[in-house]
């Protein structure tokens, strides 16, 4: 009998369909029914032997019909994963509600004192949960789902691929359909999720304890750590899902191995990534080549491919093993780059050839970038963030010697000039400044702030040769009128030198404020003036010694021994008094007095 025919016989009341008519149009709780119906009317009190004989009978046909109804339900749950909506949801809808009806059934003739029928109890629910699991583990496997181009991929990545695939889209099924088939208390999207997640687990155990290569052993960290949960905390799943509840794929004892071959491995690849943008860049420089110009300044592509190598991998490494920490033993090793990069900068040097300025101008760039790089990340150990970034701090210091002791050399003979009676002529100091802005343009072609740091260490190197030279005493201030003219000197001089570097780009205005507050020094008369003055200058700067005092108050020849000392002893009680701040500039203690 057809479909439509038993439709028309369940909603026609003058009709009522027999077990086979509902069997057959699928509706299975409605069949239930009836054979429960039957049950209670054949285990009813029966005391005549015909009526005996006729009640062995029923009995039998309704044993029969009872497994004839749980195979269909079997077969019904069995189809679960596999039918269209139009297919599955009514049949399995009716089965689930055939299955709780029985588990009632069963609960009820517990209570009874009358011997139960053979069947009894037939914990249908238990059977349901069986079957369920052996659909589950059939399904992965022997997963339907395409897993693309599988011919560049291990049989390992093959197998864990299209199980995945498998249990993301049975889980979708299950959320999206399944799950409106079943009443809220039998909870089936997390029975689902438990039987998947185990089988799973079972699956890829096995796996683990083979001996993997490593991209299987790659692969399936991620499967383990990136791309199973990220299946699970979809949010048609999350919302129906208890996935912590499900624990770990793979237990600790299994899992810690595969993480030391994953890490060891890309440990391995960085190093040999960033050891070969090395080795390009010895090439160029031995085969004589300057770096390449990129808005007038030289640019080498160092400092950018390593970035990019251990961002790419530190990034993959912190989803692979979900542990920032762990993945840090990636970077171990790169103290070692650094100071290969670090004997490869001072070689430049050593040679001294013609393009050695050249690149030491790019490396100058790259150092700025790694220390920008190595600050305030956590994708390094500490000792090795620490020791990076000291290399990196030499590598600076000897490019801006390198750089800067030429431009010394070419000053040289006006500095010597300073703190001089020539030095008080206008044309000896403005000399030096059109020398110095020579050799500025020649320091151009680092970044910005390479160059900006590389200005403002020559800035503070001048500053200090400047103080030094007028402490020496090689001219004597007898009165007022001289100091007034050295004050003015000085003063013009730190405006005109600081205008420079500030053209140039320097933001080392503290290094003008110095020789103003030393020539505002030279200019007061009044000793109490004159010892407010000294105090300023040495809170400002703590490493201002007595030396340095003594030193610049003997310029003033119309000073008495007795006010130098009382000078120099306020000085010491201030700077004893009070506390110097840790970030204060340190300036004097360059300064050499004898």
């Amino acid at each position: 009998m057809n479909c439509l025919k038993i439709i028309c016989l369940y909603f026609c009341p003058s009709v009522n369909p027999n077990f086979e008519e509902y069997l057959e149009g699928q509706y299975l709780f409605e069949a239930n029914q009836l054979l429960i119906d039957r049950e209670k009317h054949l285990f009813g009190e029966i005391t005549e032997a015909d009526a005996i004989t006729a009640h062995e009978e029923a009995v039998k046909k309704l044993a029969a019909d009872y497994e004839a109804l749980e195979k269909r339900i079997e077969q019904t749950v069995q189809q679960s994963l596999s039918l269209s909506s139009e297919e599955t949801v009514p049949a399995l809808t009716s089965a689930v509600k055939a299955i709780k009806l029985e588990e009632e059934q069963d609960q009820l003739w517990k209570q009874r004192c009358q011997t139960p029928p053979a069947w009894r109890p037939k914990k249908w629910k238990e059977h349901h949960d069986k079957v369920l699991h052996e659909l589950v583990y059939s399904r992965l496997e022997n997963p339907s789902s395409p897993t693309g181009d599988q011919e560049n991929q291990s049989p390992i990545r093959a197998d864990v691929q299209s199980m995945g695939r498998q249990l993301k889209e049975d889980m979708q099924w299950v959320v999206e359909e399944v799950k409106n088939c079943y009443p809220p208390e039998m909870d089936i999207c997390n029975f689902y999720a438990r039987q998947y997640h185990q089988t799973f687990k079972a699956k890829l155990k096995q796996i683990a304890d083979s001996v993997l290569d490593d991209k299987d052993c790659s692969f399936l960290l991620r499967w383990v750590k990136e791309f199973y949960p990220g299946i699970l905390e979809k949010p048609e799943l999350a919302s129906n899902i208890n996935t912590e509840a499900l624990g770990n794929l793979l237990p600790d004892e299994l899992l810690k191995p595969l993480e030391e071959q994953y890490l060891s491995k890309q440990q391995s690849d960085l190093m040999i990534y960033i050891d070969r943008v090395l080795d390009e860049a010895k090439k160029e420089w031995d085969q004589g080549k300057e770096p390449t110009r990129d808005d007038g300044c030289y640019v080498s592509p160092v400092a950018y491919d390593v970035i990019q190598f251990i961002n790419g991998i530190m990034t993959s490494a912190h989803i692979t093993v979900r542990d920032p920490h762990k993945a840090q033993k990636i970077t171990s090793n790169l103290t070692d780059f650094m100071q290969r990069y670090q004997n490869f900068h001072e070689d430049i040097i050593r040679q001294n050839k013609p393009h050695s300025k050249a690149f030491i101008k790019a490396n100058l760039s790259c150092v700025e970038q790694f220390k920008d790089f190595l600050v305030d990340r956590d994708l390094f150990p500490e000792d090795v963030q620490k020791n990076c970034l000291q290399v990196l701090t030499e590598m600076k210091q000897s490019a801006h010697t390198y750089l800067l002791t030429p431009v010394h050399k070419v000053l040289k003979p006006h500095y010597k000039k300073l703190g001089t009676s020539d030095w008080l002529k206008k044309n000896t100091f403005k000399k030096l400044l059109n020398s110095t802005e020579e050799e500025l343009r020649e320091l151009q072609g680092s970044s910005q702030s390479s160059f900006q740091e590389l200005i403002g260490q020559l800035y503070q190197e001048m500053t200090v040769e400047y103080v030094q030279r007028l402490l020496k005493g090689k001219i004597k201030l007898k009165d007022s009128i001289q100091q007034q003219k050295a004050y003015e000197t000085v003063k013009e001089n730190a405006e005109k030198l600081h205008e420079l570097f500030a053209k140039m780009g320097s933001k080392q205005d503290w290094l003008k404020e110095i020789l103003t507050k030393m020539a505002e020094v030279l200019k007061l008369q009044d000793i109490p003036a004159i010892q407010m003055q000294i105090v300023s200058l040495g809170s400002a700067y703590p490493d201002l010694s007595e030396k340095h005092v003594s030193a610049l108050l003997k310029l003033k020849t119309n000073l008495s021994k007795a006010d130098r000392k009382i000078t120099k002893t306020t000085l010491s009680d201030t700077l004893k008094e009070s506390r110097a701040d840790p970030g204060t500039q340190k300036f004097f203690s360059k300064v050499e007095v004898r």
